[in-house]
Formats: structure tokens, C-alpha cells, sequence
């Protein structure tokens, strides 16, 4: 069964076409520009790159192109081996917990909570929207990065602000990076032959997040209400003082939207180190000895190694922990950083078995108190295993 896994962004659209059970990745692509009069595709098959600088109104005109050339480029034989279309959907609020089918009942409920994303939300049902018109009659469905984390408690949900703010306005931590998060989860208990344990999920990339997870449910995770709080990413802030904000407009004058952008965009890894929002061009620069990247990156590994502790002790004692992600995946001395900041849980470091990139890996001694695992995330396929299980009980 092939199955399209869509992630569509406000001037984007990206897809993988899979084919499932098999879980083997077809074709893939990006859509990039959309609207603007630069635009272009390019599609990746059977080992070679195209590159079509075509204009692309908006995301119809891009699905059209698409379903095209899957058929034009031989990817399919016709549009009708295409049985389900998986779509990336930042925000469901606490209604939406599991993946859904899409219809215009579904996709207006879940326009309730653009406010609540509102610089992903819309776009992704953009592209909702444009599948089910390019293909009427295929199943879509809707896989949403705060889905998983809605079965956290109360205790752990609710801020210590005024309740009503959470009864009238929804005031709450949502989560976010739960498709990964979930992805990570299932292969890791696969790998250890169990369905029942307790993992720190360590998402770490330009944007970073980490979720406590005990038997499939998650305890508790670093994201909350928005995407700005809990670890320091590449541009955004992470944990502060909230009155930082207050002080702030009154010292410079500026609006609490302008004060806000730079939390969004101006700090994280960017903001301390002056050097760039790039794990890779900030571990360049520390080892060149630019102080600011020496601080950034010590900060950086220390508030991870900070919430991984107080992960373990919530879960009362973790199985196993898992690094994935651009840094996670990818940066061998993050690794290491984060590893011996945590030494005092009895987590010892295998420098040897560290010496790698992107795989599936134990990087801990055989003697560690926590395994550690880094673990490659795939949020596409795991949207299209959603969409195939959706898909069978529907049939």
C-alpha cells in the first residue's frame, strides 16, 4: 500500500511516499516558495535529484505538480496505488489526542486552534485541503505533534496561574515534537523487545525538546504552551524569567511583539554565542576558542543534562535514554558534553562507540547505570504508519 506522508508550511510542502508494511521509502520532495514568483520542486527517485523552477501560485498548483509527476516519472503507474495521504498538523489542542480522518467537519474543528499555532496550523491545512480536492475518494488523515503528549496528568499539564485561565482560554502545556517523540518510543521498546518502558526521549535539533515516557504515556515534556520554553534551541530562548519581558519593553521601548520575536528569533544558541543559531557553526567556533560559543554550548548541554535528571527521577528511574535529531544524531561531542553532565546517575560515556554519525547506536559502557541509545527520528514515516493503521481498520 503506498501512502503519501505530507508536511505543508506557509510556503512549503514537503512529502515522502512510502510504501507500507514494508515501511521502504519511495520518492520524496519539497515544494519551496510557494506564492512567490522564484519558485521551485524538486523530487528525489530512484537515486536521482529533479529540479523543476516552476511558479507555484499556492499549494493546489504545487499538489497538482505532484500527483503529476508521480505518475509522469513512472513513481506510480496510476493515482489509484495512491490509498492514503498522512498530514503533519502542529496543533489539535486537547481534543484532538490520536490521529484523525480528515473531512470539512474535522478540519473546521481543528481551525478552532489556529491561535494557538498560528504559524504552522493554517498551512498545514492548506495542504489538507488541497489533497482532498486533488484526490477526492483517498483517505486523508491527521497526525498532530501535540497528540501525543495529551496523555500527561493534571500535575504536570496545568501552569500555577489563575485556573480559570486554564477553564476559559485554555492555558495549559500542550507539547509539541510528539510525532517524534512517539516514533522514538516504539523503536526503542522494538529494539528491547518490551512494550512497558520508561525512556527520556532527547529531541534535539534546531528547535529541542525532551518528554519523560513510561509505558506509552507521557509523564511530562519540556514544551509547553508555546514552543519558546524548557531547553535553549538554536534561536529560542527556552526556560526565563517571564518578567525578563516587562523590563525589557520598559529599558528599550519596544512592543511586547517585538520583545517576543527576539525570544523567538534573536536567542538560543544565536543569541549567546553571537555566532550563528548552527549547533555545527557554534561547535567550529568553540573549537576555535570563541568563548561566547564555549558558553553557549556548556549552557546548551548543561539544561539538557538539568531536565534529564529531573526526567529520571519522575519516571523513578529511567531504562533507557535516547538522543535524536540534527544534534542528537549528528554531533558526537554534544554527546559527550551532555553524557558526563550526567554522570552522577551512573551514565558512563563509551567514547569509541560515540565515534559516528546518524545511526541507530548504544553509546553508553556496558556497565552504565541508564543505557543510552541514539536513536535517527522519522517523523514522515512515522505519519504514514498512522495513516496505514488508519487506513486497515477502515477498509
Amino acid at each position: 500500500m503506498k501512502i503519501l506522508a505530507v508536511n505543508a508550511g506557509s510556503s512549503s510542502l514537503k512529502f515522502t511516499l512510502f510504501e507500507l508494511p514494508k515501511t521502504e521509502a519511495i520518492a520524496s520532495g519539497v515544494f519551496e516558495k510557494i506564492g512567490l514568483k522564484d519558485s521551485f520542486y524538486t523530487i528525489k527517485y530512484d537515486g536521482e535529484k529533479t529540479r523543476k523552477e516552476v511558479y507555484l501560485k499556492d499549494h493546489s498548483v504545487a499538489v497538482d505538480y505532484l500527483i503529476k509527476d508521480l505518475v509522469d516519472m513512472h513513481i506510480v503507474s496510476s493515482l489509484n496505488e495512491i490509498e492514503g495521504v498522512g498530514h503533519r498538523i502542529l496543533h489539535g489542542g486537547a481534543e484532538f489526542t490520536h490521529p484523525v480522518i480528515l473531512n470539512e467537519d474535522v478540519v473546521a474543528r481543528i481551525s478552532k486552534y489556529n491561535e494557538l499555532g498560528p504559524l504552522h496550523n493554517p498551512a498545514n491545512l492548506l495542504g489538507v485541503e488541497a489533497f482532498m480536492k486533488a484526490l477526492p475518494g483517498v483517505i486523508n488523515v491527521g497526525v498532530f505533534d501535540t497528540g501525543f503528549h495529551q496523555t500527561m496528568d493534571e500535575e504536570h499539564f496545568l501552569y500555577p496561574v489563575p485556573y480559570e485561565w486554564y477553564e476559559k482560554y485554555g492555558v495549559r502545556r500542550y507539547g509539541y515534537h510528539g510525532t517524534s517523540h512517539r516514533y522514538i518510543y516504539k523503536t526503542i521498546c522494538n529494539h528491547f523487545g518490551k512494550d512497558n518502558l520508561k525512556v527520556i526521549s532527547c529531541h534535539i535539533g534546531n528547535g529541542a525538546s525532551i518528554t519523560a515516557i513510561d509505558s506509552g504515556k507521557v509523564v511530562d515534556t519540556t514544551l509547553g504552551f508555546s514552543s519558546l520554553v524548557g531547553l535553549i534551541m538554536g534561536t529560542r530562548c527556552g526556560d526565563i524569567d517571564v518578567a525578563i519581558v516587562q523590563y525589557m519593553m520598559k529599558k528599550t521601548g519596544k512592543s511586547i511583539d517585538e520583545v517576543m520575536d527576539d525570544l523567538y528569533k534573536r536567542s538560543g544558541l544565536l543569541g549567546i554565542s553571537g555566532v550563528s543559531s548552527d549547533s555545527r557553526d557554534v561547535e567550529i567556533a568553540a573549537e576555535e576558542g570563541n568563548k561566547r560559543a564555549i558558553l553557549a554550548n556548556e549552557m546548551y548541554a548543561q539544561k539538557i543534562a538539568n531536565y534529564i535528571a529531573m526526567y529520571n527521577n519522575e519516571l523513578g528511574g529511567a531504562d533507557v535514554i535516547t538522543l535524536t535529531a540534527g544534534i542528537g544524531e549528528n554531533s558526537k561531542a554534544m554527546r559527550k558534553a551532555i553524557l558526563e553532565k550526567i554522570a552522577s546517575l551512573g551514565v558512563k560515556l563509551d567514547e569509541q562507540r560515540n565515534d559516528f554519525r546518524g545511526e541507530f547506536r548504544l553509546i553508553s559502557t556496558d556497565d552504565s547505570k541508564i543505557p543510552v541509545y541514539v536513536v535517527p527520528t522519522d517523523e514522515e514515516m512515522e505519519i504514514a504508519l498512522e495513516t496505514y493503521e488508519i487506513k486497515i481498520k477502515n477498509n
